[in-house]
Protein backbone atom coordinates (compact mmCIF):
# COMPACT_ATOMS: atom_id res chain seq x y z
CA UNK A 1 0.00 0.00 0.00
CA UNK A 2 1.42 3.35 -1.03
CA UNK A 3 1.84 6.26 1.35
CA UNK A 4 -1.05 8.20 -0.25
CA UNK A 5 -3.39 5.23 0.06
CA UNK A 6 -2.27 4.68 3.65
CA UNK A 7 -3.00 8.32 4.51
CA UNK A 8 -6.43 8.01 2.86
CA UNK A 9 -7.12 4.93 4.94
CA UNK A 10 -6.11 6.75 8.12
CA UNK A 11 -8.26 9.75 7.18
CA UNK A 12 -11.21 7.45 6.52
CA UNK A 13 -10.97 5.83 9.93
CA UNK A 14 -10.41 9.16 11.66
CA UNK A 15 -13.46 10.60 9.91
CA UNK A 16 -15.70 7.70 10.85
CA UNK A 17 -14.34 7.48 14.38
CA UNK A 18 -16.41 10.59 15.10
CA UNK A 19 -19.95 9.64 16.11
CA UNK A 20 -21.54 12.71 14.49
CA UNK A 21 -19.88 12.06 11.13
CA UNK A 22 -20.89 8.44 11.27
CA UNK A 23 -24.51 9.46 11.91
CA UNK A 24 -24.30 12.06 9.13
CA UNK A 25 -23.37 9.36 6.64
CA UNK A 26 -26.27 7.22 7.85
CA UNK A 27 -28.75 10.04 7.37
CA UNK A 28 -27.31 10.99 3.97
CA UNK A 29 -27.47 7.37 2.82
CA UNK A 30 -31.26 7.61 3.16
CA UNK A 31 -31.91 11.10 1.76
CA UNK A 32 -30.52 14.48 0.78
CA UNK A 33 -30.39 17.06 3.53
CA UNK A 34 -29.37 20.65 4.03
CA UNK A 35 -26.98 21.74 6.77
CA UNK A 36 -29.98 23.15 8.68
CA UNK A 37 -31.84 19.83 8.52
CA UNK A 38 -28.78 17.87 9.58
CA UNK A 39 -28.13 20.25 12.47
CA UNK A 40 -31.70 19.77 13.69
CA UNK A 41 -31.61 15.98 13.28
CA UNK A 42 -28.33 15.65 15.16
CA UNK A 43 -28.88 18.46 17.68
CA UNK A 44 -25.65 20.16 16.53
CA UNK A 45 -24.86 23.71 15.54
CA UNK A 46 -24.76 24.41 11.79
CA UNK A 47 -21.04 25.37 11.74
CA UNK A 48 -20.25 22.03 13.42
CA UNK A 49 -22.27 20.15 10.79
CA UNK A 50 -20.52 22.10 8.02
CA UNK A 51 -17.14 21.17 9.50
CA UNK A 52 -18.09 17.47 9.59
CA UNK A 53 -19.42 17.61 6.04
CA UNK A 54 -16.17 19.19 4.82
CA UNK A 55 -14.20 16.28 6.32
CA UNK A 56 -16.48 13.77 4.61
CA UNK A 57 -16.27 15.67 1.32
CA UNK A 58 -12.46 15.51 1.43
CA UNK A 59 -12.78 11.72 1.32
CA UNK A 60 -15.33 11.92 -1.51
CA UNK A 61 -17.93 10.25 0.71
CA UNK A 62 -20.41 13.12 0.46
CA UNK A 63 -21.62 15.13 -2.53
CA UNK A 64 -23.18 18.56 -2.49
CA UNK A 65 -25.51 20.19 -4.96
CA UNK A 66 -26.92 23.69 -4.91
CA UNK A 67 -30.64 24.33 -5.04
CA UNK A 68 -31.02 28.10 -5.06
CA UNK A 69 -29.30 29.38 -1.91
CA UNK A 70 -29.48 25.98 -0.21
CA UNK A 71 -26.80 23.35 -0.39
CA UNK A 72 -28.08 19.79 -0.29
CA UNK A 73 -25.80 16.94 0.74
CA UNK A 74 -26.06 13.23 0.04
CA UNK A 75 -23.92 10.13 0.35
CA UNK A 76 -21.67 9.54 -2.64
CA UNK A 77 -22.08 5.80 -3.29
CA UNK A 78 -19.48 5.88 -6.09
CA UNK A 79 -16.91 7.37 -3.71
CA UNK A 80 -17.69 4.71 -1.14
CA UNK A 81 -17.40 1.94 -3.75
CA UNK A 82 -14.11 3.38 -5.04
CA UNK A 83 -12.76 3.46 -1.48
CA UNK A 84 -13.84 -0.14 -0.99
CA UNK A 85 -12.27 -1.25 -4.27
CA UNK A 86 -9.03 0.73 -4.04
CA UNK A 87 -8.28 0.84 -0.33
CA UNK A 88 -10.18 -2.01 1.32
CA UNK A 89 -9.25 -4.80 -1.07
CA UNK A 90 -7.79 -7.91 0.56
CA UNK A 91 -4.45 -7.31 -1.14
CA UNK A 92 -4.25 -3.69 0.06
CA UNK A 93 -5.17 -4.58 3.61
CA UNK A 94 -2.65 -7.43 3.65
CA UNK A 95 0.05 -5.06 2.42
CA UNK A 96 -0.31 -3.02 5.64
CA UNK A 97 1.85 -5.55 7.46
CA UNK A 98 4.52 -5.97 4.81
CA UNK A 99 6.78 -3.54 6.64
CA UNK A 100 6.71 -5.74 9.73
CA UNK A 101 8.11 -8.65 7.74
CA UNK A 102 6.83 -12.19 7.83
CA UNK A 103 9.30 -13.28 10.50
CA UNK A 104 8.95 -10.34 12.91
CA UNK A 105 7.35 -12.51 15.57
CA UNK A 106 10.03 -15.19 15.21
CA UNK A 107 12.73 -12.53 15.57
CA UNK A 108 11.06 -11.30 18.75
CA UNK A 109 10.98 -14.83 20.17
CA UNK A 110 14.65 -15.33 19.33
CA UNK A 111 15.47 -11.99 20.95
CA UNK A 112 13.63 -13.01 24.12
CA UNK A 113 15.18 -16.46 24.46
CA UNK A 114 18.70 -16.00 23.12
CA UNK A 115 21.60 -14.26 24.79
CA UNK A 116 23.94 -13.98 21.84
CA UNK A 117 24.25 -17.58 20.69
CA UNK A 118 23.24 -19.07 24.05
CA UNK A 119 19.70 -20.21 24.75
CA UNK A 120 18.56 -18.76 28.09
CA UNK A 121 15.84 -21.37 28.53
CA UNK A 122 13.71 -23.76 26.50
CA UNK A 123 10.31 -22.14 25.96
CA UNK A 124 7.32 -23.92 27.49
CA UNK A 125 5.05 -22.79 24.65
CA UNK A 126 5.23 -25.24 21.75
CA UNK A 127 4.96 -22.47 19.17
CA UNK A 128 7.88 -20.54 20.70
CA UNK A 129 9.89 -23.73 21.24
CA UNK A 130 9.49 -24.54 17.54
CA UNK A 131 10.97 -21.14 16.62
CA UNK A 132 13.98 -21.88 18.85
CA UNK A 133 14.33 -25.41 17.47
CA UNK A 134 14.29 -24.17 13.87
CA UNK A 135 16.99 -21.66 14.74
CA UNK A 136 19.03 -24.33 16.51
CA UNK A 137 18.68 -26.87 13.71
CA UNK A 138 20.02 -24.23 11.32
CA UNK A 139 23.35 -24.67 13.13
CA UNK A 140 23.60 -28.05 11.36
CA UNK A 141 24.50 -28.26 7.68
CA UNK A 142 22.00 -29.76 5.25
CA UNK A 143 23.01 -33.06 3.68
CA UNK A 144 25.54 -33.84 6.42
CA UNK A 145 25.20 -36.86 8.70
CA UNK A 146 26.21 -36.31 12.32
CA UNK A 147 27.02 -38.94 14.92
CA UNK A 148 25.07 -38.47 18.15
CA UNK A 149 28.15 -37.23 20.02
CA UNK A 150 28.67 -34.46 17.45
CA UNK A 151 24.97 -33.47 17.66
CA UNK A 152 25.31 -33.23 21.46
CA UNK A 153 28.44 -31.11 21.12
CA UNK A 154 26.81 -28.63 18.72
CA UNK A 155 23.69 -28.32 20.87
CA UNK A 156 25.79 -27.82 24.05
CA UNK A 157 27.32 -24.69 22.50
CA UNK A 158 23.86 -23.18 22.83
CA UNK A 159 22.25 -24.96 25.82
CA UNK A 160 23.36 -27.59 28.35
CA UNK A 161 20.25 -29.81 27.98
CA UNK A 162 21.31 -31.45 24.71
CA UNK A 163 19.22 -34.60 25.32
CA UNK A 164 15.90 -32.71 25.48
CA UNK A 165 16.71 -30.57 22.46
CA UNK A 166 17.94 -33.55 20.44
CA UNK A 167 14.67 -35.38 21.23
CA UNK A 168 12.67 -32.27 20.25
CA UNK A 169 14.43 -32.24 16.87
CA UNK A 170 13.16 -35.76 16.20
CA UNK A 171 9.67 -35.21 17.63
CA UNK A 172 9.18 -32.07 15.52
CA UNK A 173 10.65 -33.75 12.41
CA UNK A 174 13.44 -31.22 12.08
CA UNK A 175 16.04 -34.01 12.14
CA UNK A 176 15.91 -37.70 11.39
CA UNK A 177 17.87 -40.45 13.15
CA UNK A 178 18.98 -43.94 12.27
CA UNK A 179 21.54 -46.10 14.08
CA UNK A 180 22.85 -43.15 16.14
CA UNK A 181 23.34 -40.93 13.06
CA UNK A 182 21.37 -37.67 12.68
CA UNK A 183 20.68 -35.39 9.71
CA UNK A 184 18.60 -32.30 9.03
CA UNK A 185 15.20 -32.83 7.48
CA UNK A 186 14.32 -29.15 7.08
Amino acid sequence: MGQDEFQTLLSFFKALANESRFKLLGILANRECSVEELAALLALREPTVSHHLAKLKELNLVQMRAEGNTHLYRLNPEGLQAMNKNIFSTEKMASLVETAGPDAWEQKVLGNYLDGQRLKEIPASHKKRLVILKWLVSQFDEGVQYPEARVNEIIQRHHPDFATLRREFIINKLMARENGVYWRVV
